[in-house]
């Protein structure tokens, strides 16, 4: 598919009149092959909502046919996360996998998904003029700052990105808040002939989708939100929050990450696990992991780790519980590994540039670095390894220009033409079960299921259960009686 770009109305500054009760055009959407049983569109809509005639950017569409057009529901839209992540690339690499979208989930419904504004395909969010420079500049900075020493070239690092994006992309900065984006998916929701919305979000998804809820609570048929967040606490926090804590430290994900790396530990110590990691206490041999690599950096053929990386190799990891067994080999190969150096690893998408954008445009943040380096003290002591990395896991976000004054912060609790289901794992080091719990009480009409297991939502949580229950939701728009599902298997079986 060629790059979708800026209109020329765009790219030359103009900037039309619009009544204000003036409704977007519906795109024209026309359907092409795009090879492996997926079809593929564009869809026009206005880059500022609040102008529908002025300047349009395009959206970049795909989907699977229903497999039994004779029994076909309608379209199901899919949003599976990040912010940031493609949704083109995602549905084409994940629409078959069973566990996510069964045979007969996918019979009966045109699985969509869409690169919303400013991700991958569809007005792309610029901050470098090449992706050699790209590379360049992210490879130099480093996930977080190990300790207070590192902190002020940290922060010079996300300033000096931030102007990047704001000399490289401009106005289009103020139009990519979650609000825009459930403003065009209800415009693709016309665009495919459905009368009310069918979605499944996935982890931001959720956000996406709980915005959209509200702001068209008569337009839902069925919304599944799988690996939920706190609404509130993500868009405004509570109280004084906003401003005065970071993001994912007022969610608590440092405890939903400490959680789920204690059952991490719980699972390889247990007899029969096929884990290679495991031997001894394993507490204690993760905290002397932890100070070899904080002596001196090791190489193993997975990589090269100090203290900074393998923390975020264990993190990241936590979400996909198929990749334990696989990580524990990593972290045995780092335990057995001599110090040594290598390169850092490639970064060839602009997920985080949209990813910034967009949270930057979602969220109330501290404005203050000092407010960062506070909390990266009393963090990293309330909760030892994960509570640091966690508070400069946005940093952009405290030097952020771009403003989107159709951002949405509430209500959240409109009454909806039908319910929302919300799925989440009980432990998940991303959407932790608090959070999620959070979000479904701030909205009006919920249900809840709870996944017995371990990981963050059922991209990487394989539970036949929990998908046959978000199908027949899904099929029906009716809340089921049931409230928990185990998953398939053990991460160490």
């Amino acid at each position: 598919m060629r790059s979708i770009l800026l209109t020329a109305a765009l790219l030359i500054g103009l900037a039309p009149t619009a009544v204000a009760a003036e409704e977007a055009q519906t795109p024209v959407l026309s359907w092409q092959d795009c090879q492996d049983g997926f079809e593929c569109s564009t869809a026009r809509v206005p880059l500022d909502h609040d102008r529908p005639s002025g300047a349009k950017i395009d959206l970049a569409l795909i989907r699977m046919p229903a497999t039994d057009p004779a029994k076909r529901i309608g379209s199901l839209f899919v949003n599976f996360g990040g912010p940031g992540s493609s949704g083109v690339d995602r549905l084409r690499a994940r629409g078959k996998w069973d566990w996510l979208f069964s045979p007969e989930l996918r019979a009966r419904f045109d699985v969509v998904s869409w690169d919303p504004r400013g991700i991958g395909r569809s007005a792309t969010v610029r901050c470098f003029d090449s992706v050699e420079e790209q590379q360049r500049f992210l490879n130099g900075v480093p996930v977080y700052p190990d300790t207070a020493a590192q902190e002020p070239a940290f922060y010079d690092s996300y300033r000096e990105f931030v102007r990047r994006c704001e000399e490289r992309s401009g106005d289009l900065l103020d139009h990519v808040s979650s609000a825009n984006t459930a403003r065009d998916l209800d415009l693709l929701r016309k665009a495919v002939g459905d009368r009310k919305l069918t979605y499944h979000g996935i982890s931001y998804g959720t956000h996406l989708g709980a915005i959209y809820a509200n702001l068209f609570p008569d337009k839902v048929r069925a919304l599944a939100f799988d690996g939920a967040l706190d609404f509130i606490g993500n868009a405004t926090g509570h109280g004084n929050q906003g401003t005065t804590v970071p993001l994912d430290t007022r969610q608590d994900v440092p405890r939903g990450v400490a959680e789920t790396f204690e059952q991490f530990l719980e699972l390889c110590a247990a007899p029969g696990a096929k884990c290679a990691f495991a031997g001894g206490d394993l507490r204690q041999k993760w905290a002397a992991l932890v100070a070899k690599v904080t002596a001196a950096p090791v190489t193993t053929p997975d990589g090269r780790f100090d203290r900074v990386s393998l923390i975020s190799t264990v993190w990241d990891a936590l979400a996909q519980p198929d990749t334990w067994q696989d990580t524990a080999r990593v972290l045995q190969g780092v335990w057995e590994a001599p110090a040594a150096l290598t390169t850092s690893a490639d970064y060839v998408t602009n997920r985080f540039e949209a990813f910034n954008a967009i949270q930057c445009s979602d969220s109330d943040f501290p404005r203050d670095p000092a407010v960062y380096s506070r909390y990266g003290k009393s963090e990293d002591e309330r909760v030892p390894y994960w509570g640091r990395a966690v508070v400069f896991d946005m940093m952009a976000c405290a030097f952020w220009q771009g403003r989107d004054d159709d951002r949405y912060t509430g209500p959240w609790s409109r009454w909806t033409s039908a319910p929302v289901l919300f799925v989440n794992s009980r432990f998940d080091p991303a959407t932790p079960l608090h959070g999620a719990r959070d979000g479904a009480a701030e909205m009006a009409r919920t249900g809840f299921l709870t996944v017995e297991g371990y990981g963050h939502t059922s991209m990487y949580v394989r539970s036949t259960c929990a998908e046959k229950v978000k199908r027949e939701y899904l099929f029906t728009g009716v809340l089921p009686t049931q409230k928990t599902c185990g998953i398939d298997k053990s991460p160490f079986a």
